[in-house]
């Protein structure tokens, strides 16, 4: 009734050297990384927004611990210098937030402990720096 398939897979065919394999290691360092840049930029936004020591020392750290992740190429870093209003800075918390605690997933999925407890200091800062800006 049906006629046997006489050529081999697409997927057969591939010569597995012919592209490169990444280990589950390298691919959660790729995403962790990929975290705390995207956590870094909200992080410069805001210090453009809302400038203070403590948000410049956190994206020093963010910065540090990204640099470490892609083994020595440092995140391209952004400067934002336009004022907008209170829920523009709730949003950007809550944001920050979300993606620290994203970070912390995949840091703690790949027993990092210095990318796990940054990431949950920020996101501790984020979600109080969140109330205050909303509350006001």
């Amino acid at each position: 009734m049906y006629e046997p398939i006489r050529t081999k897979s697409v997927h057969a065919m591939a010569d597995p050297g012919d592209f490169p394999h990444r280990s589950r290691e390298e691919e959660l360092d790729i995403q962790l990384a990929g975290h705390l840049a995207a956590l870094l930029a909200v992080t410069d936004e805001l210090r453009g927004l809302a400038p203070s020591a403590e948000l410049d020392a956190a994206a020093e750290q963010l910065a540090r611990e990204v640099t470490r992740l892609r083994g020595g190429l440092a995140p391209v870093r952004a400067s934002v210098a336009v004022a907008i209003h209170e829920p523009h800075l709730a949003a950007l918390h809550q944001r920050a937030h979300a993606l620290a605690g994203r970070a912390l997933v995949v840091a703690a999925s790949r027993a990092d402990t210095s990318a796990a407890i940054l990431a949950a200091h920020r996101m501790d800062a984020h979600e109080g720096a969140a109330r205050l800006v909303g509350a006001h």
